[in-house]
């Protein structure tokens, strides 16, 4: 089965959220749209609105996570849904029980929708693969494969601050081979209509075939930055690298930090977006992160709105 029907019901319509790549426009573009319309539920006194009253969420995290396990359980909340939240990595599989029987368990609890972060690439899709009828599954990270939501509230960002994607040249920076979120992000630019999607990155630190996915490759921080309108900024991923991919984080900022002077290489109107956690002083530098051109706190507000938007697509159907 493909991914993209795995993910779509016979109308187009979501029944999973497992990953970026085999959505369509209109799919993000609905998801963008009904992410709008929840912004206003965060402004209000009541923060609340019946959308997935009588549902319940269970949050599987079997990877540690602050920012998106939190953002998930307020989304779900904000909808009126119950939300069971199981940190999973210290549980379940860590005693014995395999993957598919705590999927069982679990379900057994009359859940109705799955959020699963999990450290094997692949792993949302085959929850997607065995739970019963009428049950989604939103994929909060899985291995080195793809974090869509996190995609989409970037996307959802560009498009609050530019509005129109067609006109606009994104630079990824850092991390691209052990990132999850750069390989949603660069599916999402590019069924968006981006003009141009670039990654700068040491040689050590680019998947093979990255070119494939349709992206502009670049070894020099200043060349990559020059007529940039987007600058989104990744974490060195220490914990998934195997060997010396590089010297050290001081010799890493000194090539790859960005700094304001190398911020001023991008139009003077360019962004700066992270997904988190930041390394201050390694992948950016304070006053970048802090400064008029950061949306990095308002990439976390919009989580919430993008997060609702994708659940009450699928299980408030």
């Amino acid at each position: 089965m493909s991914k993209n029907n795995l993910q779509l019901d016979e109308n187009g319509k979501l029944k999973h959220f497992l990953g970026i790549e085999g959505l369509n426009l209109p799919v993000l573009t609905e998801i963008l749209d009904t992410a709008e319309s929840f912004t206003s539920v965060t402004e209000r006194t009541v923060k609340k609105v019946p959308i997935l009253r009588g549902k319940t969420v269970a949050n599987l995290f079997f990877e540690p996570s602050t920012r998106t396990r939190s953002t998930f359980e307020l989304a779900a909340q904000r909808l009126s849904a119950d939300v069971l939240t199981l940190n999973l990595n210290t549980s379940a599989t860590s005693k014995g029980e395999s993957l598919l029987d705590t999927i069982r368990n679990i379900e057994a609890m009359q859940i109705d929708m799955f959020v699963i972060r999990h450290q094997d690439s692949g792993s949302a899709h085959f929850f997607a693969q065995h739970v019963k009828p009428g049950v989604s599954v939103l994929n909060a990270g899985d291995g080195q494969h793809e974090h869509p939501t996190q995609a989409m509230l970037d996307m959802f960002t560009i498009r609050h601050f530019k509005k129109d994607f067609s006109q606009l040249r994104v630079a990824i920076i850092g991390d691209i081979a052990h990132s999850r979120v750069a390989r949603s992000q660069i599916h999402a630019l590019n069924i968006l209509g981006a003009a141009e999607v670039r990654v700068i990155a040491p040689k050590t630190l680019l998947p093979v075939g990255i070119e494939s996915l349709g992206v502009h490759l670049y070894n020099n921080l200043e060349q990559g930055l020059k007529d940039v309108d987007v600058v989104i900024m990744l974490r060195l991923q220490k914990e998934r690298m195997r060997g010396a991919l590089l010297p050290s984080e001081k010799e890493y900022f000194n090539l790859f930090g960005l700094t304001q002077e190398r911020l001023n290489c991008a139009n003077p109107d360019a962004i700066v977006m992270h997904p988190g956690p930041a390394n201050r002083g390694v992948e950016i530098e304070s006053s970048v992160m802090d400064g008029p051109q950061s949306v990095i706190l308002q990439q976390v507000t919009f989580g919430i709105a993008v997060r609702m938007a994708v659940m009450s697509m699928t299980v408030g159907r």
